[in-house]
């Protein structure tokens, strides 16, 4: 698959640090079509550091300080998964649980996050019409999106309007090619799109030092 490069104009090729983090998160990436041509794809942008969360932890042993130090680097983190139970993968969540941490990334002085944004691309195996209240899974896909936005306001994080694949399983090639065609192109236009102009600054949550979760 061909990616196109970042123009010499984009605001990616403008930069010489890396302010995309890709943090992808498939438990079985050797048997995905649709993320395993994002991965491939976007680790070969210039401004990325994709992350390959199941590959740096088959222990489940997360580096925090290792994944707080990129996060601090980026200015868009970028979460690439396939949906598992309506929500994130299960090494996501123990991610978002140890990283995201109390004093770091909210809390009174956990403001490491604040200012950046967060973009969803991920990836479901039922169709889109699965996903209506006559589908199987009875709601629309924005039902689903509160856990993802209320982590994004409690850490500072601007949420941005996710970007789903729908029927991975079934997906043709050319589906699949024109889903990372698209990816790569909002990654190398980032931040120049035209519902960020249009979008509210992004709401924080202060979290009070007695709400701190029990050690």
């Amino acid at each position: 698959m061909t990616v196109p490069p970042a123009s010499p104009t984009s605001p990616l090729a403008r930069s010489s640090a890396a302010p995309v983090l890709v943090l992808a998160a498939h438990p079985d990436l050797a048997h995905s079509r649709v993320n395993l041509a994002l991965q491939q794809a976007l680790s070969a942008l210039p401004g990325v550091h994709l992350r390959d969360l199941y590959a740096l932890y088959p222990d489940y042993h997360v580096d925090v300080a290792a994944e707080q130090a990129a996060l601090a680097a980026s200015r868009l983190v970028l979460w690439l998964h396939p949906i598992h139970w309506y929500g994130p993968t299960p090494l996501l969540k123990l991610w978002m649980d140890e990283v995201l941490s109390f004093g770091w990334a909210y809390g009174p002085s956990g403001h490491a996050l604040v200012g950046k944004d967060l973009w969803l691309v991920l990836s479901t195996g039922g169709s889109e019409h699965s996903y209506h209240p006559s589908g199987h899974n009875r709601y629309l896909m924005d039902a689903f999106w509160p856990p993802y936005e209320q982590t994004a306001a409690l850490t500072g994080l601007r949420f941005l309007p996710p970007l789903v694949l729908h029927g991975a399983h079934r997906a043709t090639d050319g589906e699949i090619a024109a889903h990372v065609q698209t990816v790569v192109q909002r990654i190398n236009t980032w931040p120049d799109w035209p519902e960020i102009a249009e979008m509210e600054p992004c709401p924080q949550c202060e979290a009070p030092m007695g709400e701190r979760p029990e050690a």
